[in-house]
């Protein structure tokens, strides 16, 4: 019996006993490749001795001492290393323990921020269908997850959503990106004005969108026109890069391909590389100097914040991912690994769409290649592949709920940035072979969802 509070208690998990590189092992001696990094965390696989011995020295020195009475040497080396890396006057980094506690922070100092401004009426937020920035209530209010939001509506606090940047299933036939950038941005615009500008906040978005809708990198301009629009009406641009930051994409900032800069970034995930639970927010230099100049305070805070052993962690991995050259390898990796993808699923029956930026990959399943139309979501099909690729020891992070909540497949794939050719193409061939348990070539598919042209999952939106 285990006293452990389980995520889903009535599913019995293996016991992880030891990490090699980008493998773990089990209690039984089998062995996992890690094609996910668990949640796109672990980019330096699980061993890495260079971390795990920054930390045994941080721990040597002090392993915690309370932020309210002390920084600490890593927290301060840790903040000048992203500063100094991070777009345009974004400067000042607020550590914390994970993503959703980054998120918070930003809806809070982004709160703060107009009410130093005497700007109190700006407290609405905007964000997008199909997304996710964290579980905690003011980071699920925000978020578009719709089957992690809907237990807890009564609770959360209002929010706005607008259309994901989506093109495999909401560009028109013939639109261009630029004017599927456009429309997109029209429409957040004017759900600014009909909420009244001086009522709006700020728009959160990821730059890359992750679990919830399996990958979507926006199309080349869409980050610049949402700027011009944020701009225009004085609204603050949040970007959670929980998720792609930190090199998953190629790029430390994963907005830096863009080339837009937000006023808030939120980092977790593959800053600390699941060594040590470390988030951070940052914030640009006029908004930390609207809260210095004015109340003095931020009016926030965790008891881990800024955590010497956590940030000594961040700190060994984000000096080795630089040292290394991994985000070089990031990005050749990447290559790979869609083309070979493309390669051998490509043609497959149920492979409605690959997408991806780097080592953050998507792959849609659908039931239908050419009216797209997902699969029943009774069955289950995204936890049928990865059950297949688990006995063919190969973690995957699949989902459903792609396209509305409710239906849709996908799985995603987060290697670490160690990774090499012949371990993307073993990744790739061991998912072939679990999606062909599951959904094979040679026979009728599962059954689609009945179409219906009143469905919002088959539609285009508007």
């Amino acid at each position: 019996m285990t006293h452990v509070f389980h995520r889903n208690p009535k599913n019995a998990l293996p016991v992880a006993v030891k990490g090699e590189g980008i493998e773990i092992i089990d209690q039984n001696g089998k062995r996992y490749l890690d094609a996910c990094g668990g949640a796109a965390v672990s980019c330096l696989g699980h061993d890495h001795p260079e971390v795990i011995q920054a930390i045994k020295n941080q721990i040597d020195q002090i392993a915690y001492a309370h932020t309210g009475f002390f920084t600490n040497q890593a927290a301060e080396d840790l903040a000048n290393f992203l500063a100094q890396r991070a777009p345009g006057d974004i400067n000042h980094v607020y550590f914390v323990s994970g993503g959703s506690e980054a998120v918070e922070a930003a809806l809070k100092l982004a709160r703060q921020y107009f009410l130093e401004r005497n700007e109190p009426t700006r407290k609405l937020f905007i964000a997008r269908r199909q997304s996710y920035h964290g579980n905690t209530l003011g980071a699920l209010a925000v978020g578009g997850n719709e089957w992690r939001r809907e237990p807890f509506l009564p609770l959360l606090a209002e929010a706005h959503h607008v259309s994901p940047c989506y093109p495999y299933r909401h560009q028109h036939e013939g639109e261009s990106s630029e004017a599927y950038a456009q429309r997109l941005a029209n429409e957040l615009e004017n759900k600014i004005r009909a909420l009244g500008p001086e009522n709006v906040a700020a728009f959160v978005a990821e730059t890359v969108v992750g679990a919830t809708a399996g990958v979507l990198p926006p199309v080349a301009t869409y980050f610049k026109h949402i700027r011009e629009v944020c701009d225009r009406y004085g609204v603050l641009l949040i970007l959670d890069e929980v998720m792609a930051g930190m090199g998953r994409t190629g790029h430390l900032f994963a907005c830096a391909e863009d080339n837009i800069v937000p006023d808030i970034i939120t980092i977790a995930k593959g800053l600390g590389a699941g060594y040590q639970p470390i988030g951070a927010m940052l914030a640009t230099e006029r908004i930390y100097q609207t809260i210095t100049q004015g109340s003095g305070a931020f009016q926030h805070g965790h008891t881990y914040m800024g955590h010497a052993t956590a940030c000594a962690a961040a700190l060994a991995v984000q000096q080795i991912i630089e040292r290394d050259n991994l985000l070089e390898n990031v990005q050749l990796r990447g290559a790979q690994l869609q083309a070979e993808l493309h390669s051998h699923l490509g043609a497959h029956p149920n492979i409605g769409n690959i997408r991806g930026r780097g080592l953050f990959v998507g792959i849609e399943l659908v039931a239908n290649k050419d009216s797209k139309a997902p699969f029943d979501p009774a069955l289950k099909i995204h936890q049928k592949i990865r059950q297949a690729a688990l006995s063919n020891g190969l973690m995957i992070y699949p989902n459903g709920g792609t396209i509305d909540g409710t239906y849709g497949d996908h799985i995603l794939l987060a290697p670490a940035f160690v990774c090499t050719a012949e371990n993307i193409s073993t990744i790739v061939k061991r998912l072939h072979k679990s999606i062909e348990q599951v959904l094979p070539t040679d026979s009728h598919s599962p059954s689609a969802t009945p179409e219906s042209p009143k469905s919002p999952i088959l539609e285009p939106s508007t």
